[in-house]
């Protein structure tokens, strides 16, 4: 019998609260530790493995593409970078894509244009309206645009230029913006992640575009997370009706090889020019392989259509389960993002699911996420129901 490996990591930066396991393999919705346990991956690498792991169409051509060309700089041409920008403005209907290799430098893209859109109208210090619970990355920028103080501690001073508003108040971004001729543009998630699960009200995502409109500001809607068919429609945005103008990319995109993207309309896809912006690695031939194939197999295998009707299946089935604990204040979001806020901070709940062979993650202090691959069965669903309702019964009761 083999010795039992206990997972550390002594020569890496302490900057993870990792649980005490280290993977080693993956197949569809299951993962193995470097001991053998088989755990259910409900977590999806943080909304990243749309398609689970190993998929049996996405390696080879991967295979293919490593052997062909991995890399060559942006000095030149890459044809994958136009055919995948081109199936990216068919899905939005919005005009043409900067790529680059995550969801922090999408955001701080994105940042950059409004920025620059202000100026060249004539505004010397833009400001940009985001959201109380937002989290929009850690760079110094994107983490000044992130409404959680504990990410901000210690990082001071943070970037000018943002006025800050509660989700879901039309009222409340007129009060803030009133008169405020510097609003460049809003930004926000269509579903706030590391806030909570915390969703955009349709209603109010539709008053907003008009008041962008009305205003002449840049929707900036950042579906790094909430995107990539995650809810059921290609962008959570989309539900409501709604194109925005800037709209950055990554996670799901690339279905773990890193891949960011913004995603422009016309009135912000002529602002960045030459000279302006630009990356070493992004828009490289492996990670705009890994888009293309991505996009192609989730249209070959219905994956839109199955996370709207396995994502239903499992928050029915998680509402039914604990929707009426004591403890258990809500189950929401759409999809395959769903959450779970409990009325308690429920950390310990990570390390135990564990135990119990599940991957889940615990966000905004009291709230689990479940943002598993896009290939999850009902099957799959009801084993992740069976695993995580006992586990919460039982915090829940201490």
């Amino acid at each position: 019998m083999t010795a039992f490996i206990e997972a550390a990591s002594p020569h890496v930066m302490p900057t993870y609260g990792r649980v005490p396991i280290a993977l080693e393999r993956g197949q569809g919705c299951r993962v193995w530790d470097v001991n053998g346990k088989e755990y259910l991956d409900a977590l999806g690498g943080i909304a990243v493995n749309t398609l689970g792991h190993n998929h049996p169409k996405l390696v080879p051509a991967l295979q293919e593409q490593i052997a062909k060309l991995i890399h060559c700089s942006n000095y030149y041409h890459v044809p994958g970078q136009e055919q995948l920008a081109a199936q990216l403005v068919e899905l939005s209907g919005m005009s043409n894509v900067f790529f680059c290799n995550s969801g922090l430098e999408a955001n701080e893209a994105a940042l950059k244009i409004a920025r620059k859109f202000g100026v060249d109208k004539g505004i010397a210090k833009p400001q940009i309206v985001v959201y109380e619970k937002a989290f929009h990355g850690r760079s110094i920028a994107t983490m000044s645009a992130t409404g959680n103080p504990k990410i901000h501690s210690g990082f001071g001073p943070l970037v000018e230029g943002f006025i800050r508003v509660p989700l879901n108040d039309i009222d409340a971004i007129r009060q803030a913006t009133e008169g405020n001729p510097d609003v460049v543009a809003v930004f926000f998630e269509t579903i706030q992640g590391e806030g909570g699960i915390n969703p955009m009200r349709a209603e109010y995502l539709r008053q907003l575009r008009a008041l962008c409109d009305e205003r002449g500001w840049l929707m900036m809607i950042d579906e790094v997370q909430c995107g990539m068919g995650r809810t059921g429609k290609w962008f959570a945005h989309q539900w409501a009706g709604i194109v925005p103008d800037v709209m950055p990319l990554a996670k799901g995109l690339g279905s773990g090889v890193p891949v960011g993207a913004v995603v422009a309309g016309p009135r912000a896809a002529n602002v960045l020019q030459p000279g302006n912006h630009g990356t070493t690695f992004g828009g490289n031939p492996l990670a705009m392989r890994a888009g293309i194939e991505t996009i192609r197999i989730m249209q070959e295998e219905g994956l839109l259509e199955n996370a709207a009707r396995v994502g239903a299946h499992l928050k029915a089935a998680l509402q039914n389960a604990l929707g009426h604990l004591p403890g258990v204040k809500e189950v929401r979001g759409q999809g395959l993002m769903l959450g779970i806020e409990l009325d308690r901070p429920c950390s310990p709940l990570l390390g135990r699911a564990a135990e119990a062979g599940l991957l889940m993650s615990v966000t905004a202090d009291s709230v689990i996420r479940l943002v598993p691959a896009l290939i999850l069965t009902s099957a799959e669903a009801d084993e992740i129901v069976a695993r995580l309702v006992p586990l919460v019964q039982a915090f829940l009761a201490e």
